[in-house]
């Protein structure tokens, strides 16, 4: 499989999808919006994915690359490609579709269980527990856009991902993530770290080893399934 990543800040990187792709033998291209960019033309990936960021899907006067990048992803939506959005990702999508994005009532930063939508039926749900472990760091939310499907949810944020078809899958969270990226994440948006229910320190969020290996069974669940697709 072709994977193109769509990385928006040198410090939300694939995480642990570079060693996962490596291993089931797919290859990587990616476009760094923070440098100089271009677009890959949609026959030469089966599936894009896009990451995380620090900025809001509406600051495009101060990041005009991201009106070129919504039509991309509506276009890439259209022609029928494989999609993998995760947290700024999944919100790019939602807005893509016609949903509104804004201000969550709590802001979600660290390790809270995610639980599954037990009203729907879809195919990508069936490879997940119930309840799992996620690592979160978000502070916006979305509705659901029309014909989509929830797939999970959290204490502190009601809409947690999407599905939209079979081959578009919205996730809020960070199954990508490793040790490094939370370093990274609280070196470079440590200001997000105030007190909150759902904030967790640094030290909290990397006090927990054996979550990080989770994540990586996770997130290899979910390129096997893009693989069936």
């Amino acid at each position: 499989m072709r994977i193109h990543i769509f990385q928006h800040a040198h410090f939300e990187s694939p995480g642990n999808i570079v060693d996962i792709s490596k291993s089931r033998n797919h290859s990587i291209t990616t476009t760094k919006f923070y440098e100089d960019y271009s677009f890959p033309d949609t026959d030469d990936f089966d599936l894009l994915v896009i990451m995380g960021a620090p900025m809001s899907v509406g600051d495009e006067y101060e990041y005009p690359w991201l009106i070129e990048e919504k039509k991309f992803i509506k276009n890439t939506i259209e022609v029928g490609k494989k999609i993998l959005g995760i947290c700024f990702g999944s919100q790019l999508i939602a807005v893509v579709l016609g949903a509104n994005v804004y201000p969550n009532t709590q802001k979600e930063i660290g390790w809270f269980n995610i639980r599954k939508d037990k009203n729907t039926n879809s195919s990508f749900l069936t490879i997940f527990p119930d309840e799992v472990m996620a690592f979160h760091w978000h502070g916006e939310t979305y509705d659901l856009p029309l014909k989509s499907k929830p797939v999970f949810s959290s204490s502190a944020t009601e809409n947690q991902g999407f599905t939209y078809g079979d081959k578009v899958i919205a996730l809020q969270f960070h199954w990508e993530i490793t040790k490094n990226e939370v370093e990274e994440l609280a070196t470079h948006s440590g200001a997000d770290l105030v007190f909150g229910p759902f904030i967790q320190t640094k030290k909290e969020m990397l006090s927990f080893p054996e979550r990080f290996k989770q994540n990586r069974i996770m997130m290899e669940k979910v390129i096997e399934y893009f693989e069936d697709y």
